[in-house]
């Protein structure tokens, strides 16, 4: 049965566990990071960040807000990216998990293109030009485990399960929170 991650993104703290848990397991280095005004560091995904909580200021009910996002490959149901690379070897689509995964093969393709299909742009091109994103911890989830970025959430925030399962959760979520911010 195909999996999903649901993000509740009103219990995120911004303690950014998921990006490091995402670092280590992946076993990807660190990358160097500067202060531009925000506590987002890095400034964005690349090919050793494959996970990255967003932070944005908001104004709500004349109250400046925090907002968090942990943002990742989605792993679309029909993957735009899949299309776009044509090669079955290069990108595929677990059948058991629904994770998309990519692989060295991706070097041979047009990185671009596949890059420019993504419409939330997550894949990142490597420096031999092949292209990485979040995989689902396809080698944990595929020994029943959670992925690195759910099992290390403190706050819940980061929830994982079968498609359908997590997609009532969200709908519940949902509904609670909109009672609260109508």
């Amino acid at each position: 049965m195909a999996k999903a991650f649901f993000i509740d993104t009103t219990v995120c703290t911004a303690c950014r566990g998921c990006q490091v848990a995402c670092k280590q397991w992946k076993g990807l280095p660190a990358e160097k990071t500067v202060n531009r005004g925000s506590f987002q560091n890095p400034e964005d995904l690349s090919f050793t960040t494959l996970k990255l909580v967003r932070m944005s200021e908001a104004e709500i009910e004349n109250k400046l807000h925090w907002l968090f996002f942990p943002d990742q490959c989605r792993h679309c149901i029909e993957p735009p990216c899949l299309e776009a690379a044509g090669e079955p070897k290069a990108i595929y689509k677990d059948k058991a998990t629904g994770a998309v995964i990519y692989t060295k093969v991706t070097k041979d393709l047009d990185a671009d293109a596949i890059i420019d299909s993504c419409p939330y742009n997550i894949p990142r091109k490597g420096p031999d030009g092949s292209l990485a994103k979040c995989d689902m911890c396809i080698d944990r989830v595929s020994n029943g485990k959670l992925p690195a970025c759910v099992q290390t959430c403190p706050t819940g925030a980061m929830n994982f399960g079968d498609y359908k399962e997590m997609r009532m959760w969200a709908q519940a979520r949902l509904a609670e929170v909109r009672r609260r911010f109508p």
